[in-house]
């Protein structure tokens, strides 16, 4: 797949960061112009903290861009998109969490999350073209809800089908969709 040289694709990893074999590393290495936002070192659960480092890798960009957000980056973009208008060309918002229901065990709870600035989840027309990519059977959120968001961002909703939360310990490696979704979102499709 062949991209505008001039766009900057800038991906926007959920709470565990970084990780070797995620989807979002992988395509990052394929991409063109391709940048993620960097691990905290500090206040790690902060939303905060998590939006400030997303405005200050935009501020770090000429150009266009495109979002590549997966879980809490979904949710770390779209509390950044109720701050600020920087024009933002589109967004793949890929497994979005659902943090206003229990997640499972080894996740943050509903009150830490509230805490530390999480909720209530952002519900309002994103400011630029987006794509929800929805998996039907992910344990961090039910497919309904998630279709519910991204009625309420005003973001086209793809169905992945079972995908779980679309990350290593759901099988993912390597997520070829993402380029293909990356080049309809960008062709208006």
């Amino acid at each position: 797949m062949k991209f505008d040289s001039d766009i900057t694709f800038l991906l926007v990893p959920g709470l565990r960061d970084h990780v070797p074999d995620h989807w979002q590393t992988l395509l990052q290495a394929q991409l063109p112009n391709a940048r993620s936002v960097p691990p905290l070192e500090h206040d790690k659960l902060s939303c905060a903290a998590r939006v400030a480092a997303l405005d200050a890798a935009l501020a770090d960009i000429d150009g266009p861009v495109v979002l590549v957000a997966h879980s809490a980056g979904v949710m770390i973009t779209v509390h950044w998109a109720a701050q600020n208008r920087r024009p933002i060309r589109a967004a793949l918002l890929a497994t979005p969490p659902d943090f206003d229901q229990p997640l499972p065990p080894g996740y943050p709870d509903c009150a830490t999350l509230e805490a530390n600035g999480w909720l209530p989840a952002p519900r309002f027309a994103l400011p630029f073209p987006s794509l929800v990519a929805a998996s039907r059977n992910d344990p961090l959120a039910a497919y309904e809800r998630i279709r519910g968001m991204a009625y309420a961002w005003g973001s086209r909703l793809v169905d992945l089908g079972e995908v779980g939360h679309l990350n290593p310990a759901a099988g993912y490696g390597p997520w070829p969709r993402a380029t293909e979704l990356l080049a309809q979102l960008l062709a208006g499709d």
